[in-house]
């Protein structure tokens, strides 16, 4: 029978509310900092699911400041204290592994080289980057050629492998947002002409390729994949987001991953059904994220729609978040402006709980 996390994490709300991976630019020179121990842990619920901020596989990964990463000796000595301190309070606490691909710049890559990606077409629109400052262009990409693609997916595996000696519970593989893997399974994206590229079944080659190197070296159940079907975020469209969301969770239900975490099409109104044909098609735990209220975490829960609700920018703003919505409490309103700052403590760690 596939383990779930839905019945075996308690938290203290109407429905599971969960930490979104949230990029936070505190992680100094790629190493996690000791002020991430009070930030993570001020956001554990007792039971509860956290799921780290996206953590560079290897140095060719990044693509914004002061990300941390988890390729060397030091990174994963520095995430010990952070995993303790979640542990310390019950939480159970997954490493989001991710590479952004072309969305970088040069001046983030080993050696001032070009970022890679499945292509070498360029991001031709303003982007926002991760001071939220719009950034112009991005160094042009240099394509990943065929034989390279074994080391990148290598990368992955011994990620997934340091995590776990970091005392992680899991990781969940970033297959979202318009980063590494997104590019090449989607068509707005993979120009490629290789076994990468093409039909739908070469485009997610690379990223099955990760999930089922992951799985046989950490366990499927330990083994949680994000995935954005719907977003255009980075120029990554598909020209049929339905049937690449259901290909996925098809696809990875054979290798028995934990969890999926799906993200929702954003709209003016209340979160959309646009997901319910994967939640039926995925045998795990489902999880959405995506401008999710509480009553729309409520909602989507009492409606089977999902089992678990990732939030970002309220869990930013509202460190006892679980403890806001069982009582139906006020939230603190968040600002925006020091997401992405480097402060250790501004925007950080001084958000205020319930008396």
């Amino acid at each position: 029978m596939q383990q779930t996390l839905a019945t075996s994490i308690k938290v203290p709300t109407h429905h599971f509310s969960v930490l979104a991976p949230l990029t936070r630019q505190r992680s100094y020179n790629n190493v996690p900092q000791p002020h991430a121990v009070l930030y993570y842990s001020q956001r554990t619920s007792n039971g509860g699911l956290l799921i780290s901020e996206a953590t560079g596989v290897s140095e060719t990964a990044q693509g914004f400041p002061n990300t941390p990463g988890i390729w060397t000796k030091e990174q994963v000595e520095a995430w010990k204290p952070i995993v303790d301190a979640v542990h310390a309070k019950g939480g159970t606490f997954f490493c989001q592994i991710w590479h952004v691909g072309r969305v970088s710049d040069s001046v983030y890559q080993p050696n001032g080289q070009a970022p890679i990606s499945s292509t070498d077409k360029p991001l031709l629109t303003p982007q926002i980057g991760g001071d939220g400052v719009e950034i112009p262009q991005f160094t042009p990409p240099r394509r990943l050629r065929t034989e390279e693609i074994p080391n990148i997916v290598n990368h992955f595996r011994l990620a997934a492998r340091n995590a776990i000696e970091a005392g992680f519970d899991g990781v969940e593989i970033h297959g979202a947002h318009g980063y590494l893997l997104e590019q090449f399974m989607k068509d707005k994206a993979n120009d490629r002409t290789d076994e990468y590229g093409g039909s739908l079944e070469n485009r997610c080659r690379f990223t099955l390729e990760i999930v089922e190197a992951v799985a046989n070296e950490i366990g499927a159940e330990r083994v949680g994949i994000k995935l954005s079907p719907f977003s255009t975020f980075g120029e990554c469209g598909d020209s049929n987001p339905l049937e690449l969301g259901l290909y996925m969770v098809n696809a990875v239900n054979k290798y028995g991953v934990l969890y999926c975490q799906m993200v929702e099409p954003r709209l003016e109104t209340e979160c959309s059904h646009s997901l319910i044909p994967m939640r039926k098609a995925f045998n795990g735990t489902f999880m959405v994220t995506g401008g999710y209220g509480r009553q729309d975490g409520i909602n989507a829960i009492a409606e089977n729609r999902a089992d678990l609700i990732a939030y970002g920018r309220y869990f930013i703003s509202n460190p006892d978040l679980p403890k806001r919505f069982a009582l139906n409490a006020p939230l603190n309103k968040y600002y925006r402006e020091t997401f992405y700052s480097h402060d250790p403590v501004l925007g950080y760690t001084d958000y205020p709980f319930l008396e």
